[in-house]
C-alpha cells in the first residue's frame, strides 16, 4: 500500500481536530511548532486551541485548549517497531515541552500587564454599579475606566485581573493565570475560619455580614486547586468552602464542586439556608444577604 501523500496527511489531522472542536477553515501546519486557533463557539477573538504536528517518518501530533487544559495526541498510524514507538514518544514529550513553555509565556505576559493596570488604576468607586447591585462595599478594588478590577494572587503574587462592567459582565485578562488563584478579603488569621467561594460578591457577602477572611476563587472549577493551594500554604487553618447552590442546573454543579474541595482538603462545606418563601434563582451568599435585606429580613 503506498504511503499517504502529505496533503492527505495534513487533512486526516485536520478531521481529527475537527472532530474534538467542529468545523475549521484552515490547514494545519506540518512544521513542528506550537500553532494557536480559534476554537469554535469560543469568545470571538479569542485562540483557546493549540497543536503540533509532525510529518517527518511516522506523521504524529498533539492538540488541546488552554481554556479546558486538555491535550491530546494524533498518530496516522500504529508504530511498526520500538524505533518508532520511541520517536512518537520524543514528540509527545516535546510537544508537552513546548505548550508548557508557550503557556509560561502567556501567564507572564497576562502577569505584568496585570500589575500595570494595577499599579495606574484608581481606588473602586463606592457607587459602582455593580457594588450597588450586589449591596457589597469595594473591600479595595480598583477601578479602570468604567472596569472594576479583581486582583487575583498566586503565591502572594498578582498573576491575574478579572474585570468586571458596570452592567456585571466579567473577563479575565487574555492568556492569565486562573488555575489555583484567588483574590482574599480580610486577613487570615491563625486559628480563625478561613471561606473559600466562587464569585467575589459572595466573598464579600460573606466578609462583610460575618467578619470572615475570605478567598474567592472566582468558578466552580478553582474551587479545588485554589482550595488545595490555601491548604498547602496554611496547613492548620480551618477551611470552610461556602458552596453555590445550582439548585436549577442539572447536577447541581457548585454544590459538587464544594463538596469536592472540601473534602479535599479536609474542610468543611457550608451552602445558603434558603427561607421557605426564597426563589429557586437565588444560588449564593450574596443572593440570600440581598433577598434578606429586600424582604426585611437581614
Amino acid at each position: 500500500m503506498n504511503n499517504p501523500k502529505t496533503s492527505d496527511l495534513i487533512h486526516l489531522f485536520r478531521e481529527t481536530l475537527q472532530s474534538a472542536y467542529g468545523a475549521l477553515n484552515w490547514l494545519p501546519e506540518p512544521d513542528s511548532e506550537i500553532h494557536r486557533f480559534h476554537v469554535p463557539g469560543d469568545k470571538v477573538g479569542s485562540q483557546n486551541g493549540w497543536y503540533v504536528l509532525y510529518l517527518d517518518n511516522i506523521a504524529s501530533g498533539a492538540f488541546g485548549s488552554w481554556k479546558d487544559g486538555t491535550t491530546s495526541t494524533w498518530c496516522s498510524r500504529e508504530p511498526v517497531d520500538a524505533r518508532e514507538a520511541a520517536q512518537i514518544r520524543e514528540r509527545i514529550e516535546l510537544a508537552r515541552r513546548q505548550r508548557e513553555a508557550e503557556q509560561r509565556q502567556r501567564h507572564e505576559r497576562a502577569a505584568a500587564r496585570a500589575n500595570h493596570w494595577w499599579r495606574n488604576a484608581r481606588r473602586a468607586s463606592p457607587d459602582h454599579p455593580y457594588l450597588a447591585a450586589k449591596g457589597v462595599r469595594s473591600y479595595g478594588l480598583r477601578q479602570r475606566g468604567a472596569d472594576l478590577l479583581v486582583p487575583l494572587y498566586l503565591d502572594g503574587r498578582l498573576v491575574n485581573l478579572q474585570r468586571i462592567a458596570p452592567d456585571g459582565g466579567k473577563r479575565f485578562l487574555f492568556g492569565g493565570r486562573i488555575k489555583g488563584t484567588y483574590s482574599p478579603l480580610g486577613i487570615i488569621q491563625p486559628g480563625a475560619v478561613l471561606c473559600i467561594c466562587e464569585g467575589w460578591a459572595t466573598g464579600a457577602s460573606l466578609h462583610q455580614h460575618g467578619g470572615y477572611a475570605v478567598a474567592a476563587a472566582m468558578n466552580a472549577g478553582n474551587l479545588m486547586p485554589a482550595a488545595m493551594g490555601l491548604r498547602s500554604r496554611y496547613p492548620a487553618q480551618p477551611i470552610v468552602v461556602a458552596g453555590d447552590d445550582d439548585r436549577l442546573t442539572d447536577g447541581n454543579p457548585g454544590r459538587a464542586a464544594a463538596n469536592a474541595a472540601a473534602a479535599a482538603v479536609g474542610g468543611e462545606v457550608a451552602f445558603p439556608d434558603w427561607p421557605d418563601n426564597a426563589p429557586e434563582s437565588l444560588t449564593d451568599f450574596n443572593d440570600l444577604a440581598n433577598w434578606k435585606l429586600a424582604n426585611g429580613q437581614a
